[in-house]
């Protein structure tokens, strides 16, 4: 079910749309622990709260700052949900940043609060986590993008489809360790479906040591990462293309035998659509009525951000409609 959440107000220079769903298969009734937020140029946000979409005034936003933001739970027995809102929660406290080190500062200690506050589960001894996958969208600078997990930014331009962040997963642990080259790792990470994650928000990191979860999050970069990825680290300014279109996104899309196949579909949905709405809707649709074969049923979230190329000799574009899901 989809119902429609009052028009948020991204200025001129950017039409942006969300959609969350518990799954693409209606016989399905999974709880839906993905997770959302928007933050428009005026401060009004949109999230989901107990698996229904919210809409809240950030006190003190100023003007013309925006945050977007994916998030994907995991721990099971609600506790997966549980962490993606407590993120959502942080974010939404959490002042505009203007530059990439208070980013990482506020992220990094809200990561440590509520590992605090989750404690481990006393049966399995585990955390919860969730990915975070996210842009700082700062007027007239670059984005600054921050992430975690296996969640993605994905750039369209044309029919190219170009992935904007690593997934953090075994494969990329064992690429950083020199043990799998290019082709292997994009082989692994983009050319079949697993299920297994190396990091996640709350939950910590086993890229330090293998053997064992880390509390902190390890940051990949440069320093790092291997020679074929290291144009891809998790924490960075990023210039959006106008020519493109950008979709972040939760893993459920393309959970599949071939992903690759899949992805390239993307640009055709994409192509005739006059808006950021009308692609997320396009999406959706696409998963449910010709899915991909083979595809592992999960949840989706997408939030699809299309810069629009100014004509000062034409009138602001004042608001887009944003579009949240229920279950």
């Amino acid at each position: 079910m989809t119902t429609a959440a009052p028009s948020l107000d991204f200025g001129p220079y950017l039409d942006v749309s969300v959609h969350s769903s518990a799954g693409a298969d209606a016989l399905q009734r999974l709880e839906n622990q993905d997770n959302y937020l928007v933050i428009d140029s005026s401060g009004s946000a949109v999230f989901l709260y107990e698996q229904a979409g919210q809409c809240q005034q950030v006190a003190g936003w100023p003007h013309g700052h925006m945050r977007v933001a994916v998030l994907d739970g995991m721990g099971g027995h609600g506790r997966g949900r549980e962490a993606a809102e407590a993120v959502v929660g942080g974010l939404l406290d959490m002042p505009a940043c203007n530059t990439l080190g208070e980013l990482s500062a506020r992220l990094d200690l809200l990561h440590a609060q509520l590992q605090d506050y989750f404690g481990c589960d006393p049966v399995t001894g585990k955390r919860p986590g969730t990915t975070l996958t996210m842009l700082e969208l700062r007027p007239g600078k670059p984005a600054l993008l921050y992430h975690v997990g296996d969640s993605r930014l994905y750039e369209i331009v044309d029919a190219q489809v170009t992935p904007m962040t690593i997934d953090h997963v075994p494969a990329t642990a064992f690429a950083m360790g020199g043990l799998l080259g290019e082709h292997e790792w994009w082989q692994q990470v983009h050319g079949e479906h697993r299920c297994q994650i190396s990091q996640a928000f709350i939950l910590g990191n086993a890229f330090a040591n293998p053997a064992e979860l880390a509390d902190d999050l390890y940051e990949l970069s440069p320093h790092n990462l291997p020679s074929y990825l290291y144009h891809l680290p998790d924490r960075r300014a990023l210039e959006l293309d106008p020519r493109a279109v950008y979709l972040l996104a939760s893993d459920g899309f393309w959970a599949c035998a071939d992903p690759a196949a899949w992805l390239a579909r993307w640009p055709g949905l994409f192509k005739s659509q006059p808006s950021a709405s009308a692609m997320t809707e396009a999406l959706f649709a696409e998963m449910t009525s010709n899915p991909p074969p083979e595809l592992h049923i999960d949840n989706l979230t997408a939030i699809v951000l299309r810069p629009l190329v100014h004509d000062e000799t034409a009138a602001p574009i004042a608001s887009q409609q944003v579009y949240g899901g229920e279950p």
